[in-house]
């Protein structure tokens, strides 16, 4: 991977057109956009011909390295400038400080990651540039000769004392009026750091999703240049910020809420009387008869006996403390949300409750197959009421001997074709829609219901029956609140009272395949 990093110049002499600097300093923490970048000393290494360049521009050269120093503070070096309208322009604009930073392009080999910093074990040095805004500006031009033509005086060799490292081989002072001199003799590096970056970035960031995409899968199979775009793009992270990016939350929640009761839907349901806790339903007994009479004859005489089927009322509850807090700052509104709760839960109890009673009392029908299973139940209910059934009850999954939803869906006949779920209204054993829980199965009206717990052993029977054989007596449910002070609590509760008078349990078969 390739990183840029910034110093500023140290000298600029416009007599010998040259420009001194320190490029790097070991052990130095410096910035690129990839983060923190320290240089481990000796961690640079040098070409055959190093291009001094504008602003990292490959196609604006403006002279070539042509001396430099690795020592143990880090890397001095004189460039050359070339004598060229850009070359020149560079010298006045490195004296007067306009542009006056050297930035290190080096290709990385090696580098470990500590503590989120880059330290830098091996690179090679690839060019070095001229740019208007260094990382570091801990040195400027050091001086300046106005001209390339003034001619120069000689000058006597200066040694640099421990600590400034060699910024070049001699200093030369030219005898230009316009000679500035620098207050401070070296440049401090600067040191790039982990996931590698430009500090003025050499890779194109300017691609689409679907190109970062491309990039991301070439970066995992080893291609260099597509983990440099990766490492670009990926400099400034979420994780770093999370305060700019707020989480999101949606107002719907996940989860199953149902309040519906398909098995309580499927038969009666009336008020529940105003009072008491039982329920008294009048129930034949013997029965007024008629029959064949003689003339003369006396008339058949038989006593009616009229008693009464006893059903208990019975209360479904719910409760739960909420703090306050949670009452007044949620969003969406944590109060109805724990109320539908309540109700989903008092509508599933109360129809898996209806359900048992109905299954729990219910009489068999048993044959051979499914179909003559559903018509042997169909015949047996009719004899209880003398009506015919118009319901057939089934689990979801679960169902005894596989007639449940699942089961009539997957049934075919010996050639493979669905006996319920078909495709086409002719087919005579009924008509499931893959599609929903409704359909006619044996002309009675198909009725899935998930809340089905089976009888008291909890045996999910499909069940065959009469819409009238059984009503459901239900009073209005009830919410109840109280607020307790000592915490701020409040405590919310739900409930209802019930009864099932089943009036013709016989009528209720449950079937059998033998």
């Amino acid at each position: 991977m390739e990183i840029n990093f910034s110093m500023n110049v140290v000298a600029a002499d416009a007599a010998k057109r040259e420009i001194t600097g320190r490029v790097v300093t070991w052990g130095e923490k410096g910035y690129t956009s990839a983060g923190e970048t320290v240089f481990e000393p000796n961690s640079i290494a040098f070409g055959k011909k190093t291009k001094l360049l504008l602003e990292h521009e490959r196609t604006a050269p403006i002279g070539t390295l042509k001396s430099y120093d690795i020592n143990n503070l880090g890397v001095d070096a004189v460039f050359h400038v070339a004598n060229t309208t850009s070359g020149s322009d560079a010298l006045v604009e490195a004296s007067t400080g306009l542009r006056d930073g050297f930035s290190v392009g080096v290709k990385v080999d090696s580098w470990e990651n500590k503590d989120g910093v880059m330290h830098i074990t091996a690179a090679k040095l690839i060019e070095v540039s001229l740019v208007t805004d260094p990382a570091i500006a801990s040195a400027k031009v050091s001086s300046v000769a106005a001209s390339e033509n003034i001619e120069e005086v000689p000058t006597e060799e200066v040694p640099l004392t421990e600590g400034e490292g060699l910024v070049s081989e001699t200093v030369s002072e030219a005898t230009s009026t316009e000679a500035v001199e620098a207050s401070q003799p070296a440049v401090i590096a600067a040191a790039p750091s982990a996931p590698v970056a430009y500090s003025k970035p050499r890779v194109n960031t300017d691609v689409t999703a679907g190109q970062y995409a491309m990039a991301q899968i070439s970066a995992a199979r080893g291609d260099a240049d597509a983990r440099d775009l990766v490492a670009a793009l990926q400099v400034a992270t979420v994780a770093e910020n999370t305060g700019m990016v707020p989480p999101t939350y949606l107002r719907d929640v996940i989860g199953v809420i149902d309040s519906s009761r398909p098995f309580i839907s499927s038969i009666e349901t009336a008020a529940l009387p105003a009072s008491g806790m039982k329920i008294f339903t009048p129930k034949l007994g013997a029965q007024a008869t008629v029959a064949l009479t003689a003339e003369g004859a006396e008339f058949s005489s038989t006593d009616t006996a009229v008693t009464f089927q006893e059903d208990s009322v019975v209360k479904f509850a719910g409760a739960g403390k909420i703090d306050v807090e949670l009452l007044d700052r949620s969003d969406p509104s944590f109060l109805d949300l724990y109320l539908r709760e309540l109700a989903a839960s008092y509508a599933q109890k109360t129809d898996a409750y209806a359900a048992q009673i109905a299954a729990q009392n219910a009489t068999q029908s048993s044959s051979s197959t499914i179909y003559k299973a559903i018509a042997l139940g169909i015949a047996d209910s009719f004899g209880v009421m003398r009506m015919t059934p118009n319901r057939l009850l089934v689990a979801n999954t679960g169902g005894e001997d596989g007639i449940d939803f699942s089961g009539l869906l997957g049934a075919v006949d010996s050639t493979g074709r669905p006996l319920y779920a078909a495709a086409a209204p002719q087919n005579a054993n009924g008509l499931v829609s893959q599609g929903s829980t409704s359909g006619t199965v044996a002309g009675l009206d198909l009725v899935v219901d998930p809340n089905y717990t089976g009888d008291d052993a909890n045996a999910k029977h499909a069940l065959v029956y009469p819409s009238n054989a059984m009503r459901f007596h239900e009073g209005s449910r009830i919410e109840l609140r109280a607020n307790v002070v000592a915490n701020g609590q409040v405590e919310i509760g739900l409930y209802g009272y019930v009864a099932v008078v089943n009036r013709y349990p016989a009528a209720f078969r449950k079937l059998n395949v033998a």
